[in-house]
């Protein structure tokens, strides 16, 4: 007639409340979870049980730990869908060129999504990403690969879809390592610095103005010339351009 009371563990409370906070977008892919002692402020509750969540969540794949840098949320279709498309990338250029089409089709939808939902707080963050890339930019020196990536996925983040930021940051994770060697080896110049900023400040300044077709049109402009540029200091041909965008038929 009756069942059995379980009693739980703190740590599996904890495990259950981080992972919640995942799974609903209240934690975004590749942002840092508060440290162990803030944790502890916030949970009331000892160490112990924090680190056992925590040691929960990476053996299921929610985070990672790194050494001397805290825990991240990681894409919760890294593993499925990342290391096969590593695989398939390696050592063809032309499979870049079709993952950045697919970067088109889903950061297009990313910034027009995220100029109607995106927060005051999720705009001011893009803009600090922006402001931070213009110091180098003043400077003249070269903005480090890791704002060009932290820009794109703050918009993916700023759509308010957990599916689609997850991944946003499963497909820029995939093209960073070959994006960031093309950035610091053979894009080191003005002219290229100078067009990345302004096309991110003017996809930005659309998204802070709610403007999602003015958004949309704006990243694909800008993945359009990342296409261009790719194309032409690797020497690969010209593809098929990606049909008009359409938003009464995502």
């Amino acid at each position: 007639m009756f069942k059995q009371i379980k009693v739980r563990h703190i740590s599996e409370e904890v495990f259950d409340q981080i992972k919640t906070a995942i799974l609903e977008g209240k934690l975004k892919p590749g942002e840092k979870l508060p440290t162990e002692r803030e944790l502890m402020s916030q949970l009331a509750v000892s160490r112990l049980p924090i680190r056992e969540a925590l040691k929960l969540l990476a053996n299921m794949g929610f985070i990672e730990t790194r050494q001397g840098g805290g825990s991240y949320v990681r894409s919760l279709l890294a593993d499925r869908v990342g290391d096969p498309l590593n695989l398939m990338i390696k050592d063809n250029i032309e499979k870049v060129f079709e993952l950045l089409e697919v970067r088109k089709e889903i950061e297009t939808w990313s910034a027009y999504y995220a100029a109607k939902r995106a927060t005051a707080e999720d705009i001011a963050a893009l803009g600090r990403i922006v402001d931070e890339t213009k110091t180098y930019f003043d400077k003249e020196k070269t903005a480090p690969a890791r704002l060009d990536a932290d820009f794109h996925l703050a918009i993916g983040r700023c759509s308010c879809n957990t599916i689609r930021a997850h991944l946003t940051y499963t497909v820029y994770d995939i093209f960073h390592d070959f994006f960031s060697f093309l950035i610091e080896n053979i894009c080191f110049n003005k002219r290229y610095q100078e067009a990345i900023y302004s096309q991110h400040h003017a996809i930005y300044d659309a998204i802070r103005r709610r403007n999602g077709d003015e958004a949309r049109q704006r990243i694909m402009d800008h993945l359009t010339f990342v296409d261009g540029e790719l194309r032409r200091r690797t020497g690969s041909p010209q593809g098929t351009a990606a049909p008009a965008f359409d938003k009464n038929n995502p």
